[in-house]
């Protein structure tokens, strides 16, 4: 009322006002920057001194009756706004339950802003359904989650027992690291793109194979059913079956290039490196060409062990059963907790048997499923939150 009746309000309105509040706070004089924040708070604060304290029959009753941020306060209304209010702090200990009740009176508070609590990941599932057999799925997963949390979203998504998921990132030149349960979530899929494996079930006689016929001087590759026994039939060595993690890398240096897709294998620890090799092209058939003879004999590839406590293990061809070295036995004291213990391995092919054997086949193709769009689309907009859910975090229960 006063600033409408000020003869310098139609000219200089700001001027004006800075000379009425000089006149009443020094800490607002000069031509300085001043924090709105506090210039509203003294603000009201007059307000309030000037519009009076509560009738005798308000103050009588106190803050009593106060509940939460709503109850009844000690002054009158201004224009429908309350000016002053009483929050109630409740304290309740955890071991007798008893509660203590405070009450403070404020004009303002200072709500915190709630922060998005997940961002999206993209998984690409390697299941042994062929309907899921490379399918790239979005999840919503927690920031401050852990590796259990994302091993049990991805068992939802696939339908498969949690136990039975094996997580790994993969990059374009090869495997970096399995993720354990206890890991935090933060950080996974930032170096590479994250696999998730199911093992697959127990061999069973008649299943399909390949077989490697070899001459002198001529290798001949082709395929067929029940022309190759499993290992399952051939090696009873101690130490059971092992989890095997694999993926085919070509080129040397910074050629090196990841091609088809990741394989899981199980396999006996006493199986001989000729039988191993089977299984692997076995797994691969579907992207080999159907006859092929290159020239030479023996191991068509090495194997590298991945992620090793020495980076350059090769298993050994000459090795009668390569999968009882004694890095094997440690890759899988390393592999982590959550999920079966399992051992990685890189399978190198020099560039020119790749090409005869698959041609210029790339990587697996893999199938975005509609929670990939979902998932980038609701975590690329602004977030926003209601002045609802800022109180709602502000009045949030915590332990002390």
């Amino acid at each position: 009322w006063v600033l409408r009746k000020s003869p310098f309000i139609s000219a200089r309105p700001a001027r004006a006002l800075q000379n009425i509040v000089s006149k009443h706070s020094s800490q607002f004089r000069g031509n300085a920057q001043h924090d709105a924040l506090e210039f509203l708070l003294w603000l009201l604060d007059r307000m309030h001194e000037d519009l009076g304290a509560a009738s005798p029959a308000q103050q009588s009753r106190g803050p009593a009756q106060v509940g939460g941020l709503g109850g009844p306060a000690g002054v009158p209304w201004l224009g429908g706004m309350r000016m002053l209010r009483f929050g109630r702090s409740s304290l309740t200990c955890p071991h007798c339950l008893r509660q203590s009740n405070t009450f403070d009176p404020f004009l303002c508070i200072s709500l915190p802003i709630p922060l998005r609590q997940t961002r999206a990941l993209n998984v690409t599932l390697v299941l042994q359904c062929e309907r899921w057999r490379f399918v790239r799925v979005g999840l919503a997963v927690p920031l401050l989650g852990t590796v259990a949390d994302l091993r049990e979203m991805v068992a939802r998504e696939g339908r498969v027992p949690p136990e039975q998921v094996i997580l790994a990132e993969l990059s374009p030149r090869g495997f970096l690291r399995s993720l354990a349960d206890p890991e935090a979530l933060a950080a996974a899929g930032e170096a590479g793109p994250v696999y998730a494996f199911q093992p697959p079930p127990a061999r069973r006689a008649g299943s399909g194979s390949l077989t490697v016929i070899g001459g002198r001087g001529s290798l001949t590759v082709i395929g067929g059913k029940d022309t190759a026994r499993s290992s399952d039939c051939l090696h009873r060595a101690p130490g059971g079956r092992i989890l095997l993690l694999l993926c085919n890398t070509a080129g040397t240096g910074p050629q090196l290039a990841r091609f088809g897709p990741p394989l899981v294998l199980r396999e006996e620890r006493g199986v001989s490196w000729e039988q191993l090799q089977q299984n692997i092209l076995a797994q691969l058939r579907g992207v080999l060409r159907g006859e092929v003879r290159p020239q030479g004999t023996g191991a068509l590839f090495r194997i590298r062990l991945a992620g090793g406590s020495a980076p350059c293990t090769y298993l050994s061809p000459q090795d009668p059963r390569p999968l009882c070295h004694p890095a094997i036995d440690r890759a899988l004291q390393l592999s982590g907790a959550g999920g079966p213990p399992h051992v990685r391995l890189t399978v190198e092919w020099d560039t020119s048997t790749k090409e005869r054997l698959f041609g210029s086949i790339q990587e697996e193709a893999v199938q975005d499923a509609e929670s990939v769009r979902r998932q980038q689309q609701a975590h690329g907009q602004q977030h926003s939150c209601t002045l609802d859910e800022c109180f709602q975090l502000y009045t949030k229960e915590e332990q002390v």
